[in-house]
């Protein structure tokens, strides 16, 4: 993680991962995510992003209240999870750190952590889908993680399209002459940076989990 980008902010509440009532497994689930006749993932249009009509039509019933403040946001894989900061008042979203443990009972402490020192009003989430809009394996993993963050720590969690942000991270990488091998450390959480600035630059974007 870059050095000297970030001013801490004051903790003022103590987050507690609450244990979860289902299986510590992260890679295992028997959930679905909701889709189409065609399998496309509930709230995302089959190519890119859509037009504003279909995002109005395929987010109804979905809406919520946009969040103001602090929000930390999520790169989920099964191996690192990045993590991302940024406030509303600036719109801005940057890097912070990645977890690289595994084991769920970690992950979740360091979030914990997290979450105490950054105090977020909301939480986003980046949710994996293939091209054409239908889900894959990870697209249930991550909104299951998605709900645990939700659950555990009570704070409200957003679902945002993460298509092409590890592109897009890497892209930003390689413009700050860091390539290749080198970029291994760091992608996750410039993916989540790209997911929460995705969202900061369009809120109607994001579904509640």
């Amino acid at each position: 993680m870059p050095s000297g980008h970030y001013e801490i902010a004051p903790a003022k509440n103590t987050y507690y991962a609450r244990p979860s009532p289902q299986s510590s497994d992260e890679t295992t689930s028997h959930s679905t995510s909701p889709s189409n006749d065609n399998g496309q993932v509930a709230g995302y249009p089959a190519n890119g992003r859509g037009s504003e009509r279909e995002r109005q039509f395929l987010y109804s019933g979905m809406t919520h209240t946009t969040p103001s403040g602090t929000l930390l946001a999520f790169d989920f894989g099964t191996k690192r999870i990045g993590i991302a900061v940024g406030n509303t008042v600036s719109s801005t979203a940057r890097p912070l750190t990645t977890i690289n443990d595994e084991k769920n009972d970690a992950r979740f402490a360091a979030i914990a952590a997290l979450l105490s020192e950054w105090q977020p009003t909301a939480l986003v989430v980046g949710l994996p889908c293939n091209d054409d809009g239908t889900p894959h394996e990870m697209t249930a993993l991550c909104r299951r993680f998605a709900n645990r963050l939700k659950g555990r720590f009570n704070l409200p969690t957003l679902l945002v399209d993460e298509r092409y942000t590890s592109a897009a991270a890497s892209s930003v990488l390689d413009e700050e002459g860091i390539h290749g091998r080198k970029q291994k450390s760091l992608i996750d959480q410039y993916a989540a940076q790209q997911i929460l600035q995705a969202y900061f630059d369009e809120p109607s974007a994001g579904i509640n989990a």
